[in-house]
C-alpha cells in the first residue's frame, strides 16, 4: 500500500507546468489527505468531494480576483469548508474519546509573519474566524480550551450549541474506534436523534484530516489557514499540528505558505511547513521540490502520513502527499481550476 500511494504521489512532481508570468493570484485548497483511493469512493461521493472543493475554491477566488487581501480570502475558504459535513472541521469534525467536537485552527499573515491559533474550541462556529481575531485582536499567538471559548464570546464571534458540529458517519467512526480499544462509548450529545439521517456522500479518510488553504493577492502577500477536528477518539487533551505555527501552518513573503494535512504529532516533529519555507527561502529550491523532500523523503523516513499544500510569492503552486490521496485543488489568474483526489489525479 505504501508502495504504491508513494508512486502515485510521485506523479505530482511535474503536476505543475511553469507558466510565462506569475500570476496576479493564486488559491490552493486541501480537505484532508488519507486512504483515499478510487476503489474507495462511489461515484457520487466522488462528485460530491469535488463539487465541495469547487466550491469552497471559488469562494477565496471572489476576494482575491475582487483585489482583496490573502488573509480574506483564506478565511472565507476555510469558513465555507468548516460549514461543510464532508470535511473534518466545524460541522463535520471528528469526536473525542468522550464525545466532545474539540476543534483547532491557526491563520498566519506572510506580510508581517503575525499569527493566530485556537486548540480544543468547542463553541465557535467558525474556528479560523477565532484564530484570527487572536492574531489581530489580542498580544498572543496561541489560545486553547476555555479560554479560547472565552476569548470568543468576548470577541462577539457566533457561538452555537456543541450539537451544531454533530454529523453521524463522525459518531459512528467514535463507536467503532473506542469497540477497537475496549473503550466505553460516551450518550450522544443531548438534542441529537437516536438515528439521524446519513447522507451517504461522506467519506471516512482515515483517523485525522483538516482543511487548509494558501494564498497570494494581487498586492504580493501570503497568508495560510488551516483548521480541523483533530483525530477520531483522541484523549488527554491531544493537540495536533494544524494549530502550531511552523508545524501545519506557516506562511512568509520572503519563502512560502504551507497548510498540512496528516498525521500531526509527525509533522510537528519535522516543523514541515516551516522546513519547507526554509529550503525555498535559503537552498533556493523550487517549491514543489521542497515539499516533495520534506514530505515524501523526510516525512515517510520518519514513518509519517499525509501531504501539504504550498504557494510563492511568485505564483509557484504546489502538493505534495505521501498517502493515496489527498482532496485538493488550485485555482490562479490566468489559470483553469483543477481539483483532485486521488493519486493520479492532475
Amino acid at each position: 500500500m505504501r508502495r504504491s500511494a508513494l508512486a502515485a504521489a510521485a506523479l505530482l512532481s511535474v503536476a505543475f507546468a511553469s507558466v510565462d508570468a506569475a500570476p496576479r493570484w493564486a488559491l490552493v485548497v486541501h480537505g484532508g489527505a488519507g486512504v483515499i483511493d478510487r476503489t474507495s469512493l462511489t461515484a457520487a461521493q466522488d462528485a460530491a468531494y469535488r463539487a465541495a472543493l469547487a466550491r469552497a475554491t471559488e469562494s477565496g477566488a471572489v476576494v482575491l480576483r475582487a483585489g482583496g487581501s490573502a488573509l480574506d480570502a483564506v478565511e472565507a475558504t476555510i469558513v465555507v469548508m468548516e460549514d461543510d459535513p464532508l470535511f473534518n472541521a466545524g460541522r463535520g469534525a471528528v469526536f473525542t474519546a468522550s464525545g466532545r467536537n474539540e476543534l483547532d485552527a491557526a491563520i498566519m499573515d506572510g506580510r508581517s509573519l503575525e499569527a493566530g491559533a485556537v486548540a480544543g474550541v468547542t463553541r465557535t462556529r467558525h474556528p479560523v474566524s477565532l484564530a484570527r481575531r487572536v492574531m489581530q485582536k489580542s498580544p498572543h499567538v496561541l489560545l486553547v480550551g476555555p479560554g479560547a471559548d472565552a476569548f470568543s464570546l468576548e470577541q462577539g464571534l457566533e457561538q452555537v450549541e456543541p450539537g451544531w458540529f454533530f454529523t453521524e458517519r463522525r459518531w459512528r467512526e467514535l463507536e467503532q474506534a473506542l469497540n477497537a480499544k475496549a473503550l466505553p462509548i460516551p450518550p450522544r450529545p443531548p438534542g441529537i436523534p437516536v438515528e439521524p439521517p446519513h447522507d451517504g456522500l461522506s467519506h471516512g479518510e482515515g483517523k485525522q484530516g483538516t482543511v487548509g488553504v494558501v494564498a497570494l493577492d494581487q498586492h504580493g502577500n501570503l497568508a495560510a489557514g488551516t483548521s480541523t477536528g483533530g483525530t477520531t477518539a483522541k484523549r488527554w487533551g491531544r493537540v495536533g499540528d494544524s494549530p502550531i505555527i511552523g508545524a501545519g501552518t506557516y506562511a512568509s513573503n520572503t519563502s512560502c505558505a504551507v497548510s498540512a494535512t496528516g498525521a500531526g504529532e509527525y509533522f510537528i516533529r519535522l516543523t514541515v511547513a516551516r522546513e519547507i519555507c526554509a529550503l525555498v527561502e535559503y537552498k533556493g529550491m523550487k517549491l514543489q521540490a521542497a515539499a516533495d523532500e520534506i514530505v515524501r523523503n523526510r516525512l515517510t523516513a520518519l514513518g509519517g502520513t499525509g501531504g501539504v499544500i504550498a504557494l510563492t510569492p511568485d505564483g509557484q503552486l504546489a502538493w505534495s502527499f505521501n498517502t493515496s490521496g489527498m482532496y485538493r485543488a488550485r485555482l490562479a489568474d490566468g489559470q483553469p481550476l483543477t481539483v483532485g483526489i486521488y493519486g493520479d489525479d492532475p
